[in-house]
């Protein structure tokens, strides 16, 4: 990173996050999770999943946490197979039964935190679609009734709460929660997709907000602070993951998020930037020059990363896997100047819930949705070059369904030229 040049703020783009992730709290979001997709797909997915047990699943939510000024967000997995956003509640699965537990209310607590749901409310099963819904202290006792059937207990290893249940389960085998969850999350329903695709056109607005600041003498905040503001505008909770604005040199640093240089007239600047909407998220980058035109050594890597790009993407259908896919766009790269060996990251990853969602390692399948993001990264030059789109793999090949962001040089500068601001 070059040293920050000019008088201006110190102002890391990762702390906005932070702060924007608290004050989203003052937004009315268009959507919940619970709301995007129907209650009725939630019994559906625990459904499936029970069919594919040989074991019990237990699944932590959101711990209750102790800070009332940062919002906390459910665990994607939690979220998937129950739309709950309570705090404390587990979930058990078992080829036999599905169980929610549920925190007693604390009336003193909820003064300050607003209602929260019970296990011993009069709806508590209407809206949750459980029909077993018990009080959290009851969780040891029906775990240890469930287990009496199987040997495999599968929950997530990274969960604080995991160890506890080799000490209440010490004989049993606790098997990862990953794999038969990473099943069925890889392969997205009707409104999975539409809810992906919501937040990529939101993703897409904002990034025209971005879009607007990136001019000469302005700061890569300047553009960060226009995104997160831009999708909190259009009702999105927050953003799916800390913006990357990198000008210049910044450009070559592939999760650069200090956000504090100042950007200059013949520079690029990747911005790798996504929004989060009702719990579904995207992931979009474009490379943008600053002050509106690439200068030729901009257009010649730039075009072999974009057809880098087409060339993957052409191949995206059902059958093929990723590592096929990033082998076409390093060939394409080699082909067309050698430079395949400034390519220094995979080529794509499952988008959903999280933006690296969880998935397994399995051809393409109709219904998955994965990025497609060659790059071209020289540091001696300061030039990098990032294109990453959200693509619906189908019956027959693939949609873009990040097509309404411009990704051709021509258009690219032409959108710029038409927001031009004079400096």
């Amino acid at each position: 990173m070059q040293p920050v040049r000019g008088a201006a703020p110190i102002y890391n783009l990762s702390h906005m996050f932070r702060i924007a992730a608290a004050t989203s709290l003052v937004f009315v979001c268009s959507l919940n999770a619970a709301e995007a997709i129907p209650r009725s797909e939630f019994a559906e997915r625990r459904a499936k999943l029970q069919k594919s047990l040989d074991g019990v699943m237990v699944l932590f939510g959101r711990d209750q946490g102790t800070d009332e000024v940062f919002r906390e967000f459910q665990d994607t997995s939690f979220l998937y197979f129950t739309g709950i956003e309570e705090a404390g509640a587990v979930l058990l699965v078992s080829p036999k039964e599905e169980i929610l537990f549920l925190p007693k209310r604390n009336d003193k607590l909820e003064k300050f935190t607003g209602p929260k749901l019970g296990p011993n409310d009069s709806d508590v099963k209407t809206r949750t679609g459980f029909s077993d819904v018990q009080p959290l202290e009851r969780f040891e006792s029906r775990l240890f009734k469930a287990a009496e059937d199987y040997y495999k207990i599968y929950a997530f290893n990274n969960h604080a709460a995991t160890s506890k249940l080799k000490t209440l389960l010490p004989l049993r085998q606790l098997a990862d929660a990953r794999e038969p969850i990473g099943k069925l999350r890889m392969k997205k329903s009707l409104a999975e997709i539409a809810a992906i695709q919501h937040a990529t056109d939101v993703t897409i607005q904002a990034q025209f907000a971005a879009w607007k600041k990136l001019q000469p003498g302005a700061y890569e905040y300047q553009a960060g602070a226009a995104f997160v503001g831009s999708l909190m505008e259009q009702g999105c909770e927050r953003v799916a993951y800390a913006p990357i604005v990198g000008s210049g040199p910044n450009s070559t640093i592939l999760h650069y998020n200090a956000s504090t240089r100042r950007m200059d007239r013949g520079e690029v600047v990747v911005l790798d930037a996504a929004a989060e909407c009702a719990g579904y998220t995207s992931d979009i980058t474009r490379t943008v020059p600053v002050g509106g035109k690439f200068s030729a050594r901009q257009r010649e890597i730039y075009s072999v990363v974009l057809g880098a790009q087409n060339a993957a993407m052409a191949a995206a259908k059902p059958g093929v896997p990723m590592a096929d896919l990033a082998k076409i766009a390093k060939k394409y790269m080699d082909d067309n100047g050698n430079y395949g060996k400034y390519f220094i990251h995979g080529l794509g990853h499952p988008v959903g819930l999280d933006v690296h969602d969880l998935g397994e390692s399995r051809p393409l399948e109709a219904g998955d949705v994965v990025t497609i993001e060659p790059g071209i990264y020289i540091p001696e030059e300061g030039i990098g070059v990032r294109i990453e789109d959200v693509i619906l793999i189908t019956e027959t090949g693939y949609k873009l369904m990040s097509a309404a962001l411009p990704r051709e040089i021509a258009d690219v500068e032409r959108a710029m030229a038409k927001d031009a601001v004079v400096r």
